[in-house]
């Protein structure tokens, strides 16, 4: 019985070591909403001054944000989506997720203040 406890408590281990692979290999590949702005561009054969015109700001703002060092507005995504032809839920999605990184990276309860946001988002819950 003790060596089945052994056996089970191994395999336990190696799936935990497993799937924690996994995702540190899914979390590598993931793109910043910069890169996949720059890959569309580049995709389409555009160039980052044609399309900081269309968007209408300065080539070094749009050449920023697509290095990460500037954080676009919610309204130049939505026209960096129809200029480019991205899905515009899934960059929304994206930009939103890395605005909520970006503020609680750095704090000890984040996750736990996610999980909170997430139920009132999904439930509706406040206290008045």
């Amino acid at each position: 019985m003790l060596k089945s406890f052994y056996f089970l408590l191994f395999i336990t281990k190696l799936k935990v070591l497993y799937l924690t692979n996994i995702v540190k290999l899914i979390i590598s590949n993931l793109k910043t909403t910069g890169e996949i702005l720059r890959e569309s561009r580049e995709k389409k054969g555009l160039l980052l001054r044609h399309v900081s015109a269309q968007l209408d700001v300065d080539t070094a703002i749009l050449s920023k944000i697509e290095r990460g060092e500037r954080k676009a507005t919610r309204e130049q995504i939505n026209k960096l989506a129809e200029i480019l032809e991205i899905n515009k839920e899934s960059l929304i999605v994206q930009y939103l997720s890395e605005k909520i990184l970006y503020e609680l990276k750095d704090e000890n309860l984040g996750l736990q203040a996610l999980k909170v946001a997430e139920k009132t988002i999904k439930y509706g819950v406040t206290k008045k």
